[in-house]
């Protein structure tokens, strides 16, 4: 049998200090053992508590409190929290471990031993010991089937009556739901074994009164956007985008609902302590809050693993423990996740099990159903009763020639969709998503961008010449660089006008270096752009295009070092800048560009093969030109596989030789007011400082072309259309399969594990430089399913 302490705590203040009494007995007997205490006078650990509290909302996750965009988590927010929780912590355990406090502390640890299932309740209604994270006090390590609750002074048990029932009964309420995904909370709790489920999604207030009303319920689950008043004594959830309700609005329906048998209140949301506090007063049995705003992840975790335990067995005490323990793993990106969960319990009430959920109701139902009946004729009349009320099964088998049949139904619809290009831009995104999965790589130390920044553009305002580059610094930069023997410098600036008459030398290096290659842009008459001719130095063997493919989300994914040529266009070279360097680079390793039969690029051994208008997720695809996909390179992040340096530094001398010998030398802007940046996989929002400077980008296609040819990394490639058709038809039939030949409570978890499966296999594939379809066979898998799950339904 478990234990029952609790700790009164009802006369005093943070400035006089408090009166405390401690009780302690067996589960549902009188307690056994009595003592008083007193805790010391402690007005600094509310300013504790706040201080951490204020760290905490500082944060800026995604929290369930009011629909409110969420900010950037920074790396020293997150430090300024964890240490404010520490500090806390510290202070809290100090405070309890006070001399007037110690009988209480050695009544415990006398009392108790750590074998038992105990449930410590904390008894008060001082607001700011209710905030307080009473799962921190170092007694509870001793005693791990021990979990604490909070009550106030005040209850009563409510008589309660309910019609017998052969299932859980729970009213889910998915109240405003911006910014936050609830579907997550919906999916868990329609998993529930022996449950009936109803759903209110973002209700109105006469219809969710009307539900509490109308049938008793077991638990009453909310999920959404929920806040408590300053004070801590008044709460309000958001049940839809235009509503919010205080319990006091709901204050008869509750109650109603207590009557017919509510047992369980979980609120799912943020800042509950004033929900939980105003719900008390209703008598509620047991009702779990959130203390503070809670991340989305970690309301949907919580409740995924406290639904687990209860279903199977777990006591609701242990059950809320595991569940809040197990947020642990969370507390890297979620720093306090931990102290989030806790319970408001009515002490005149016994927590029930899910067991005893069920055994409670087949109790009442298998009751006597009348007074006068004899033993035999009453078990006769239930036995007739449970014939009645028996469902009606159908018929709805399914042969696997349906399956296969419903299967390929599912995989032409989707492929239709997808041809259509409906998925499209879905498929880009899950592309996107694997790239940025993929593990790290090693730098390329065989290139060094040598990058303008804002700074260096000031410099050179009094020097002559145009654009971010003057004609003196050009001068000084090249001489410099050369004179340390780099294999190729690409300037990946325009340079459409011709070398100030002051500097001769710098004409003479652009027309006959052969280590130079300047960059123009080609005309586009379809879209009236004149393009950007070229230095009038440089001859068009040492020239290369700087255009680059942008897909319609403005996405750059793919690497365009070939084109032909409109005849109108002033920009004439046949390859693009990341192509021309790479080519002088290999020839130094005895390497020259051929073509194959089929006009395509071959270097070495390496042949690049050019996309068609229908490639991977791309369809209708512009592919005129020879253009690759682009795999990114990726180190601590996709700007820094690369070596940089800045104008100033290679000017003033303090760049290394050997960082320049031998290497190819990129030119270019990156100061913000060039705009020569391109959003790629690796961007996370529309924000400048989320693109790649646009002289990254043309080392990020230099790389990927000689490290494909030297170090054989693979170039992402593309299945044949048929046998993109076989991967996701073969996915419908798995779908198909599970829900064919497996029980309704195990599909949803081999559906899991399947659709696992398939991002491992499509994330193992994109690092073997394959890109299969991701998107297409997620969705035939479920649909697949449906249907057959439809067509039983239709038998």
């Amino acid at each position: 049998m478990g234990k029952l302490v609790v700790l009164k705590i009802v006369d005093g203040s943070s400035e006089q200090g408090f009166t405390v009494t401690l009780q302690i007995g067996e589960e549902g007997r009188n307690p056994s053992s009595q003592i008083t205490g007193t805790l010391p006078a402690a007005p600094e650990i509310s300013q504790y508590y706040s201080g951490w509290s204020n760290a905490y909302r500082s944060l800026g996750s995604r929290y369930r409190l009011e629909a409110k965009a969420a900010l950037v988590t920074n790396v020293s927010k997150v430090e300024i929290c964890c240490q404010a929780a520490q500090a806390l912590k510290e202070r809290l355990n100090v405070w309890l471990k006070s001399e007037s406090f110690r009988p209480i502390r050695e009544k415990l640890l006398e009392q108790l031993i750590p074998s038992d299932e105990i449930r410590l309740i904390i008894q008060t209604e001082n607001i700011w010991l209710r905030r307080l994270p009473w799962h921190l006090w170092d007694i509870c390590d001793r005693y791990p089937k021990a979990e604490i609750s909070l009550s106030v002074p005040a209850y009563e048990n409510v008589e309660q009556f309910s019609k017998p029932q052969s299932q859980v009964r729970i009213l889910a309420i998915l109240g405003n739901s911006i910014g936050i995904n609830t579907e997550a909370d919906r999916l868990l709790l329609e998993q529930l074994p022996d449950a009936q489920v109803s759903f209110l999604v973002e209700p109105q207030r006469q219809e969710l009164t009307q539900q509490l009303w109308r049938q008793g319920w077991d638990i009453i689950f909310f999920a959404g956007h929920s806040s408590s008043g300053d004070n801590g004594e008044t709460g309000r959830i958001y049940i839809n985008q235009t509503e919010c309700l205080t319990v006091e609005q709901l204050k008869y329906a509750l109650k109603k609902a207590v009557t017919r048998g509510l047992k369980i209140a979980i609120f799912n949301s943020c800042d509950g302590l004033g929900l939980a506090r105003n719900l008390a007063d209703l008598h509620i049995p047991q009702v779990i809050v959130m203390r503070e705003p809670v991340p989305d992840v970690v309301a949907q975790e919580f409740l995924k693993s406290f639904l687990e335990s209860f279903a199977l067995g777990e006591s609701f005490y242990l059950a809320v423990r595991e569940a809040r323990e197990r947020l642990q793993g969370l507390e890297d990106q979620f720093p306090c996740a931990t102290w989030l969960p806790v319970i408001f319990q009515n002490p005149a009430a016994i927590p029930p099990t899910w067991q005893g959920l069920l055994e409670s109701l087949t109790n009442q139902a298998s009751a006597n159903p009348d007074p006068n009946l004899t033993p035999a004729v009453a078990q006769s009349s239930l036995l007739r009763d449970r014939v009645r009320a028996k469902p009606r099964i159908i018929n709805g088998r399914v042969s696997f020639t349906k399956v296969l049949l419903l299967s390929v139904a599912t995989t032409f619809l989707v492929i239709l969709a997808r041809q259509l290009g409906l998925l499209q831009a879905v498929e880009l995104q899950a592309f996107d998503h694997l790239m940025r999965s993929r593990p790290a790589e090693r730098p390329d130390t065989r290139l060094l961008v040598v990058e303008v920044t804002e700074a260096d553009i000031r410099a050179q305002r009094k020097e002559p010449g145009r654009g971010s580059l003057s004609d003196p610094s050009l001068a000084r930069l090249l001489e410099i660089l050369e004179s340390h023997q780099p294999r190729a410098i690409g300037l990946d600036i325009y340079r459409d006008f011709p070398v100030s008459k002051g500097y001769p030398d710098l004409a003479k290096r652009l027309k006959y270096s052969d280590h130079f290659v300047a960059v123009c842009k080609v005309s586009n008459p379809q879209k009236s752009d004149p393009g950007v001719l070229p230095p009038p130095e440089v001859p068009t063997s040492r020239q290369g295009f700087a255009d680059v493919v942008i897909d319609p989300d403005s996405v750059l994914r793919r690497h365009l070092f070939s084109l032909t040529l409109p005849p109108t266009s002033g920009c004439n070279p046949s390859f693009a800048l990341s192509a021309q360097l790479a080519f002088r680079y290999l020839e130094t390793e005895g390497i020259l560009p051929e073509l194959t039969k089929e006009k395509n690029l071959k270097l070495g051994d390496i042949v690049f093969k050019p996309l068609n208008s229908r490639a991977g997720g791309y369809q209708n695809l512009d592919a005129r030109g020879h253009q690759v996909l682009l795999n990114y390179r990726y180190h601590t992040s996709a700007e820094d596989f690369v070596p940089k340096v800045t104008l100033s530094q290679v000017l003033t001398g303090k760049v290394n030789p050997e960082a320049v010998r031998d290497k190819i030398i990129l030119i270019g802007a990156t100061a913000p007011s060039a705009n020569d940046y391109f959003l790629t996989p690796y961007s996370a929002d529309q924000d400048s400082y989320r693109k790649m400077p646009g002289v990254v980008v043309q080392a990020q296609m230099v790389s990927q072309m000689i490290s494909a040819v030297l170090d054989k990394r693979p170039l992402l490639w593309v299945l044949p259309e048929w046998v993109e058709l076989l991967w996701i038809w073969s996915w419908s039939l798995v779908g198909g399969i599970i829900f064919w030949r497996f029980q309704s409570w195990q599909r949803w978890g081999l559906i899991a594990i399947a659709l696992g499966s398939l991002y491992a296999l499509s994330l193992v594939i994109l690092i073997q430089g394959g890109w299969v379809p991701l998107v297409p066979p997620a969705l035939v898998l479920l649909c697949a399913g449906s249907a057959i799950v439809a067509y039983r339904t239709l038998r």
